[in-house]
C-alpha cells in the first residue's frame, strides 16, 4: 500500500489545526509502536475512526474526533487509494453512517477494516492478513499491543491517583 507522510516544518503533521489541507475522505494512517491506526478524514480538522483500543484498554466505538486527538502525537500519513469505490463526500457519508457502532474486534472488525469498508465497500485488514501469514510479525504486534495497554493503564492509574 502506498502512503504519503505529511511533513510540516520539522514535525510530521502536527495535527493541531483545522486548516491542514487534507483531502475529504482521505485514509489516514498513524504509525504506532508495532502497528498502525486508521481513520477517515471528514474535513474541518476531524477524523472518523474505530477507537478500538487506540486510547485505552477498553474497546471504543466508531467516533468523530479532532485530528490532534486521532494522531495523539504520532506521525500521520495518507494511504493512497486510487481504486477506491467510494471517495470524497461519499466515503465521509459511509464513515459517519457507522458513528456510535461498538462492535470492535481486533481480528475481524478493527479500524483498518472500517476504513476499507468506507472506501472499498468490503471489510479487510492488511495488518491482520500479514500477522496471520507471518506468525513472527503477529507475535511482535501482539507484544506491542500488550505493552501499549499496560502503559495506558499505568497512565490512567497515575491520573486517578492525582485526582484523589
Amino acid at each position: 500500500m502506498n502512503t504519503l507522510s505529511l511533513q510540516t516544518g520539522s514535525e510530521v503533521c502536527p495535527a493541531t489545526s483545522s486548516t491542514i489541507d487534507l483531502p475529504i475522505g482521505a485514509h489516514l494512517v498513524i504509525q504506532r509502536r508495532g502497528y498502525e491506526h486508521h481513520g477517515i478524514y471528514v474535513g474541518n480538522g476531524r477524523v472518523v475512526h474505530y477507537a478500538g483500543f487506540a486510547g485505552s484498554t477498553h474497546r471504543g466505538p466508531v467516533e468523530e474526533v479532532e485530528l490532534s486527538h486521532f494522531a495523539a502525537g504520532h506521525p500521520l500519513s495518507i494511504r493512497t487509494t486510487p481504486s477506491a469505490r467510494y471517495a470524497g463526500d461519499e466515503a465521509v457519508r459511509r464513515a459517519r453512517s457507522r458513528l456510535g457502532e461498538n462492535r470492535y474486534r481486533l481480528l475481524t472488525n478493527n479500524c483498518e477494516h472500517f476504513c476499507a469498508w468506507c472506501l472499498f465497500g468490503e471489510s479487510r485488514s492488511e495488518q491482520v492478513h500479514c500477522c496471520l501469514r507471518h506468525p513472527r510479525t503477529g507475535v511482535h504486534a501482539l507484544v506491542c499491543l500488550v505493552k501499549a495497554f499496560v502503559e495506558s493503564n499505568a497512565k490512567g492509574d497515575e491520573v486517578a491517583a492525582q485526582l484523589v
